[in-house]
């Protein structure tokens, strides 16, 4: 299948304009349809063996997400905790999810046993179904971002928190909680950048010729 210019640039420019949205979701629902195509979107990306191991809860019972909502408030006093007083109070001045204010919420599951115990992959390196699902993540994130729909990813939560709310089993590891909506606007450079916590690294200075170093 060929790919003519105007579809690479349209990827690039979705590459390019995706941004881990923490805010400015908006209560328009998402159509059956587009979420199905994100979801499709996901569950073609590449996995290690072809498991495809991953799973997807759909979140978007407001009682649900109060409790998903109180185990990051939790989480987040601990994690402001460990940043030196430099950065404390910008740290805290961040919102860093929309668990309520999004539509919907979407947990992404790893199932490691999924297709037996020896899967072409992993006979070496057992994480690749890790990567795999985190692939699926990146794949939904283009396509919502392609849909104009905004995407983040709660990092800061633990999973037996997740795993209670959502009755995921004890031997299906918990990989991510997405919050997924139309939002207001999508901001020009990433939050993070935009605000002055870290820049953009140089690329120039991340790849290495032949050798590291070089």
């Amino acid at each position: 299948m060929h790919i003519s210019e105007q579809e690479r640039d349209a990827l690039y420019k979705v590459i390019h304009s995706r941004r881990d949205v923490r805010k400015d979701f908006l209560s328009t629902p998402i159509p059956d349809d587009v979420l199905a195509r994100i979801l499709g979107a996901a569950h073609h990306a590449p996995s290690v063996g072809f498991m495809q191991p991953w799973d997807f809860v759909l979140v978007t019972e407001n009682e649900t997400k109060q409790l998903i909502k109180q185990g990051y408030d939790q989480a987040r006093l601990e994690s402001a905790a460990q940043f030196d007083e430099s950065k404390r109070a910008q740290y805290e001045s961040f919102k860093l999810e929309g668990i309520l204010e999004s539509p919907v919420g979407i947990c992404v599951t790893c199932d490691r046993k999924r297709n037996g115990p020896i899967v072409i992959g992993r006979t070496i390196k057992p994480e690749m179904d890790l990567y795999s699902t985190v692939c699926a993540i990146q794949n939904m994130w283009l396509a919502a971002r392609a849909e104009n729909i905004g995407l983040g990813w709660v990092s800061i939560i633990h999973d037996d928190v997740l795993r209670k709310a959502l009755h995921i089993p004890e031997d299906v590891e918990v990989v991510a909680y997405l919050c997924l909506g139309y939002v207001s606007q999508f901001k020009d450079k990433p939050e993070l950048e935009q605000a002055g916590w870290l820049p953009r690294e140089n690329l120039s200075d991340l790849i290495h010729d032949g050798k590291w170093g070089k």
